[in-house]
């Protein structure tokens, strides 16, 4: 599993907005120029987080983006669902219900089952909140993403 350029900003962008939400709606200017992230790619990316209810929007002067929701109660892997579409290893598991023609005989499934069960329990595992606290311990007081 590779993550996309997008799931990789996705998540930067949603950082910095619990990072710096403090300061009210937060400008996507603020944010490509924080993170070194083209203000264009970002407003590629927005449309989807809006859409999904992850962020709030206010137009005009002092206008941006806040998260609808507090740091620790975004996922990892809930975001990177949103971006990247299924998290699975193999075609086969990107469904609820495994609808390959082999399962019944296919030797490596719970290999793949398995390997998918440890990619979302770990994703799913840990949230914003989580990156920052850790990151500010690292940098003792700044964060860097």
């Amino acid at each position: 599993m590779k993550i996309s350029t997008k799931g990789r900003y996705a998540l930067r962008m949603l950082i910095d907005l619990a990072f710096n939400q403090g300061d009210g709606y937060v400008s996507l200017k603020d944010i490509a120029e924080r993170q070194g992230i083209s203000k264009k790619y970002l407003e590629q990316i927005v449309p989807l987080l809006n859409k999904s209810g992850i962020l709030r929007t206010n137009r005009g002067y002092q206008g941006g983006y806040r998260l609808a929701r507090t740091a620790e109660k975004y996922t990892v892997g809930e975001i990177l669902e949103l971006t990247e579409g299924s998290l699975a290893p193999i075609a086969c598991l990107d469904t609820e219900e495994n609808i390959c023609p082999r399962r019944g005989e296919c030797i490596t499934l719970s290999m793949w089952e398995g390997l998918h069960k440890v990619i979302k329990d770990y994703l799913f595992g840990i949230t914003l909140q989580d990156i920052i606290d850790k990151s500010v311990t690292l940098e003792g007081g700044d964060y860097c993403i």
